[in-house]
């Protein structure tokens, strides 16, 4: 059985996923992981590599999904975008996005901030 904070998490990157194709994007890989930490998303659009973070809360949260991303997990995420680009040989320009998911009743919303850090 999934946590229910997991549960939520997961929900909120399938649906980031599904936005993210609808708009052409495409998904290099999910749930990347390094020693310095997870990517939720690498997705591929018009050249350049994004490295998604998601952040996803249940409509009514006190603060918007985005102000759960502070610099230390800022700072994670770079590591792991660099440890993926060793990797990868990766040459593409690169962008950090965070994907903020709002999950109401029957229906979520989505909010996409590009170079968000």
């Amino acid at each position: 059985m999934i946590a229910e904070p997991r549960k939520t998490g997961l929900l909120g990157e399938i649906y980031a996923s599904r936005y993210l194709r609808n708009k052409g994007y495409d998904i290099i890989a999910a749930n990347f992981r390094s020693k310095s930490g997870e990517i939720d998303i690498i997705a591929e659009n018009d050249d350049i590599i994004c490295f998604v973070e998601v952040k996803t809360r249940k409509d009514g949260a006190y603060f918007d999904p985005a102000f759960a991303v502070d610099s230390a997990k800022e700072e994670n995420v770079k590591s792991t975008a660099a440890a993926f680009i060793s990797a990868t040989k990766c040459k593409k320009n690169i962008r950090f996005d965070i994907i903020e998911v709002v999950l109401c009743e029957k229906q979520y919303k989505i909010r996409h901030t590009e170079n968000a850090f």
